[in-house]
């Protein structure tokens, strides 16, 4: 006997879902759907690994260096508005559909792509993790970095000027086998926590996350007592209108933001496998962006008062404010300036929060390599040998960027602004589904003691996040061809046609795949999303409709008004469903 599981008022009244879902063609919602990897065990630890996804060195490094090529002359403040603004109309309402596919399919983003939107749409869950394969080859390199300057400074005196920290910068960099050890370091480190499981990854972000955060608060406070910091802190927060009219300034805004978030990279989809109807995601999908997006800002106003600070005796504010000579002195160079501005204890202090900054790094490319190792795993791969290939192939893509540090820039840049179209291609996911109905399923029926999440966010998804980034898109290309009409064609770092080449090359590799996947496979009821929950070998036999609680990490009766009640009738087909073992 196959069984059908739904939510029914009582175990006697049949669902009908089809109609309410009928993207599913027939899967109802399972609530009581158990992840063989486990659950996250405490919201302290839920919690802190979803900020592991989005706080890393993205906020440290990335974000200071895009700011200050979108300053104007006048100061950053509208940058930051257009920044805050994608936050709520992209970022949140993503990853709020990475929250709810997730905890739905208890699968990465290709097997739930296939589940929910259907078989001919894998290739766009694919598109999802090609990208974060592609961040992951570059973003391990600049961990590698931070795990080398870690170390350096262990047995080395912090520099006193800028000239000193870049010179220990470019000969590492220049030095070709040591980017490379590193960005294996780091690749091994975070492979290794991924081995262990969801309670290696709780465990760990649980401590490296809480180090991270207590001594960026005691850095950017300390920044704040430097002199000539107030005026630093006032240029970012002073606005030069006339930077609207840029589109560049837009585009790296909801880029940065979904980079900073992690919004459309999927990242959430394999962690909210490990979730339960128990866990609010609502309320995660709101509040832990935002919480990431003030860590982002603690970082710009520690960047700008640290380097008006040490650069205001040699340069005005000009000079200081030049977006070449700024960028160049984001990050990866002033923090060892910062510290060694502290006095005695500045170097001991440097070593702690580099040491925060690797932990930060770890989680957020533990999270990249969670994902694609899922999506192994939904294809019968063994999860040691997933970890092995995604890091071997992480390693093989991250050589370019750990050699060249143009190819970094290129990389960066591509998958960056790949996380836009990444997004499109959750919304594509939700509108195949019904907007309203994804909202009601995935949410409003299936969370205990969550926010309830309003009809507002059908619209939001349906007509303003799509419009919003086919605009940008658009704006942007033509924008990028008009302004370089002899470089847009040409294979630059950051030109149109280097970016275009390769997404469209990957798109096409991968609708190939899955037509040519289709027609091996042929039809059957496995290719239709859901169905593999409830068809057994006889078609004919009937279906029971049973209606369960929620799925509780205690296992107790949780019901509410949501919920019917519990039919023991059925705990052992249960069990053997949530094991796959039930066909």
């Amino acid at each position: 006997m196959a069984v059908r599981m739904c939510l029914g008022p009582s175990p006697n009244e049949p669902s009908n879902l089809q109609n309410d879902f009928p993207n599913l063609h027939g899967h109802d919602e399972a609530p009581n759907k158990v992840n063989p990897g486990g659950t996250f065990k405490t919201t302290f630890g839920t919690v802190l690994t979803c900020i592991g996804c989005m706080v890393g060195t993205g906020n440290i490094w990335r974000f200071p260096r895009i700011l200050a090529n979108n300053s104007g002359d006048e100061g950053c403040l509208q940058f930051l508005l257009v920044w805050l603004l994608f936050l709520f109309f992209w970022s949140i309402p993503i990853i709020l559909i990475e929250y709810g596919t997730g905890r739905y399919t208890k699968k990465a983003t290709v097997a739930s792509f296939q589940e929910l939107a259907g078989p001919k749409s894998a290739w766009a869950g694919g598109w999802i993790g090609v990208i974060s394969v592609g961040i992951s080859g570059y973003y391990s390199v600049i961990v590698g970095w931070c795990i080398y300057h870690l170390f350096y400074y262990m047995g080395n005196a912090l520099p006193e000027d800028y000239a000193t920290s870049s010179s220990t910068f470019q000969s590492f960099a220049n030095e070709s086998a040591m980017p490379v050890l590193f960005h294996t370091f780091a690749i091994v480190l975070a492979a290794l926590t991924v081995l262990w499981g969801v309670k290696s990854i709780e465990v760990v972000n649980s401590i490296i996350v809480s180090i991270f955060l207590l001594l960026l608060l005691i850095c950017f406070i300390w920044s704040l007592t430097l002199p000539n910091a107030g005026d630093g802190i006032q240029f970012l927060f002073t606005p030069d209108w006339a930077q609207f009219r840029n589109p560049r300034m837009w585009v790296d805004a909801i880029s940065q933001n979904a980079f900073d978030t992690g919004a459309g990279s999927g990242l959430f989809v394999s962690y909210s496998a490990y979730m339960t109807a128990e866990t609010g995601i609502v309320k995660y999908g709101t509040l832990i962006p935002i919480g990431n997006n003030i860590v982002s800002l603690l970082c710009g106003m520690l960047t700008y008062a640290t380097v008006f600070s040490t650069q205001s005796p040699y340069l005005n504010k000009t000079e200081i404010v030049d977006l070449h000579a700024f960028r160049e002195r984001t990050s990866k160079y002033r923090f060892p300036i910062f510290f060694n501005e502290m006095g005695k204890g500045g170097r001991f202090v440097c070593i702690i929060f580099f040491l925060a900054i690797v932990f930060a790094g770890l989680s957020s490319l533990t999270a990249e390599i969670e994902l694609q190792v899922k999506i192994g795993e939904d294809f019968g791969l063994n999860r040691k040998i997933a970890t092995v290939l995604c890091s071997l192939t992480i390693f093989l893509l991250g050589l370019g960027s750990a050699l060249d540090l143009n190819f970094l820039i290129n990389q960066d840049f591509v998958w960056g602004f790949g996380l836009l179209i990444a997004g499109l291609m959750f919304l594509y996911l939700v509108i195949r589904v019904g907007p309203s109905t994804f909202r009601r399923k995935m949410f409003n029926e299936y969370s205990l003691n969550d926010w309830h999440l309003y009809a507002f966010w059908d619209w939001l998804v349906m007509f303003i996040a799509p419009i919003e980034a086919v605009v940008l898109i658009i704006w942007w290309a033509y924008n990028t061809i008009s302004e370089s009409p002899e470089d847009w064609y040409k294979f630059l770092p950051e030109s149109f046609m280097s970016t275009i080449v390769q997404w469209v090359g990957v798109i096409i590799i991968l609708i190939t795949i899955n037509l040519l996947t289709l027609r091996y496979r042929g039809a059957s009821p496995s290719d239709t999303p859901g169905t593999h929950l409830f068809f057994n070998s006889d078609p004919k036999t009937p279906i029971t409709t049973i209606s369960y609680n929620a799925m509780s990490s205690t296992g107790e009766d949780t019901r509410d008004g949501n919920y019917g009640g519990h039919n023991n009738e059925t705990d052992d087909e249960t069990a053997l469903l949530g094991k796959g073992e039930l066909n």
